[in-house]
């Protein structure tokens, strides 16, 4: 069976391989699980039944500091109810309005579960005394806990969003196009493309297009995400 590329090869003009779609996650290691928040506590001289004590600042800090932004930035937060509700819809639709210039674009907010990867991981903490062992630490639970989600076009990455939990351990998600972010690529270096939708629909270089897709430094990303890890969650600098 020949793929697709070589049985119409006479009739494509060039072939390009990136990344899509990527969501990458990032939380507070040292504490992000039960244990590990009775540790902290406990190595700070925070009693475990003041645990809500403890972090309702913290959230304070991140609802005063999306409000802030918005603020800041002339935006209302919009807070989504409905479940067919879909956020790609309503930012694009700004986009039309407002154009395609570096920036923030929109605030949702949104009232959902304190998701995690990891069985045992604290989503809301709960104090718990064992009668038996005599030992006093925080009980895994699950719960639910307002969300921002931060849409922004940046200048390396273009449009992408920052999905910030309000509640400990601010498991924070990022998502950005590797589609967008070649786009960007390509524009500073002056390569002609036509982009519609997620697809490129045509390239004036692919070979060279093809290289700055395999140039995708891990290092850049990363300091990138860390400046916005700061910015929208500040509680985690």
């Amino acid at each position: 069976m020949k793929l697709a590329t070589e049985a119409h090869k006479e009739h494509i003009r060039g072939v390009l391989s990136c990344y899509g779609r990527i969501v990458i996650q990032g939380t507070l290691p040292s504490f992000c699980f039960a244990e590990g928040m009775t540790s902290f506590q406990k190595a700070q001289i925070i009693r475990i039944f003041d645990y809500s004590q403890f972090v309702q600042p913290l959230r304070d800090g991140i609802i005063e500091n999306a409000q802030h932004i918005a603020q800041k930035n002339n935006l209302d937060i919009e807070y989504t109810r409905k479940k067919n509700f879909r956020k790609e819809d309503r930012i694009q639709e700004i986009i039309k309005q407002r154009g395609a210039p570096p920036g923030l674009v929109h605030i949702f907010s949104e009232l959902e579960p304190c998701t995690s990867t990891r069985q045992n991981a604290l989503r809301a903490g709960k104090p718990w005394h064992d009668k038996k062992t005599h030992r006093t630490f925080l009980k895994y639970v699950s719960g639910k806990c307002l969300h921002y989600y931060f849409y922004l076009i940046h200048e390396i990455l273009g449009l992408c969003y920052i999905r910030v939990p309000t509640w400990c351990p601010f498991r924070l998600q990022i998502y950005f196009n590797g589609h967008s972010w070649l786009a960007a690529k390509l524009k500073k270096h002056h390569i002609k493309y036509q982009l519609i939708d997620n697809a490129f629909f045509d390239i004036a270089h692919f070979k060279k297009a093809q290289h700055h897709a395999n140039n995708l430094r891990v290092e850049e990303i990363h300091d990138i995400l860390d400046t916005l890890s700061k910015e929208y969650c500040p509680v985690v600098c």
